[in-house]
């Protein structure tokens, strides 16, 4: 398994976001390609990614900054049908909704969009996990793809953000999970 080093396509639609992240931008963008790498070993030797899931991983977390929330599914979705929409790709909707939504789920997702949510719940597990879940990744692909995309203190930020909810809010901690 080759790790890709880049994707023009979503670094362009992240570009402008540069502001509100400040200083979690490339820790933000090195979780989008550690991700997106994950995806593709994940869909198997010489698998495309689905449009889908280019379309929504720039978006996927980006309500957290934007909106300034830790509840930042719809958030991020209302991003991505605005991008969506400037693209006259509505059609795409649904699907990157799908992906958006229920990325953060507990139990494999079966519903609509099942097989391209699933990749990418996979793959987004595998990074926030720190490896723990990996879905039959093996460990030297996890290396090879933490290399090529450090941290840069993406995991610290979601610790911070976990324990201010925590604070906020004891009773719902992590308003983004789905069962």
């Amino acid at each position: 398994m080759q790790v890709r080093l880049c994707f023009p396509e979503v670094d362009a639609v992240l570009e402008p976001f540069a502001t509100a992240l400040q200083n979690d931008f490339l820790g933000y963008r090195n979780h989008i390609h550690r991700v997106l790498n994950h995806c593709l070993a994940l869909a198997g030797e010489g698998a495309e990614l689905p449009r889908a899931v280019l379309l929504a991983a720039p978006f996927h977390d980006l309500g957290i900054w934007t909106a300034k929330t830790f509840d930042y599914l719809e958030p991020s979705v209302a991003l991505a049908m605005a991008h969506l929409q400037r693209l006259g790709l509505e059609h795409e909707g649904p699907q990157v909704r799908a992906v958006i939504t229920q990325h953060h789920k507990l139990r494999p997702y079966r519903g609509p969009f099942a097989n391209t949510v699933e990749l990418y719940r996979r793959a987004d597990w595998v990074d926030v996990s720190l490896g723990v879940l990996r879905f039959g990744l093996p460990r030297e692909h996890l290396r090879a793809v933490r290399a090529a995309f450090p941290d840069a203190g993406f995991h610290w930020c979601l610790a911070t953000l976990t324990a201010r909810q925590f604070l906020r809010t004891p009773l719902n901690p992590l308003p983004m999970l789905r069962w």
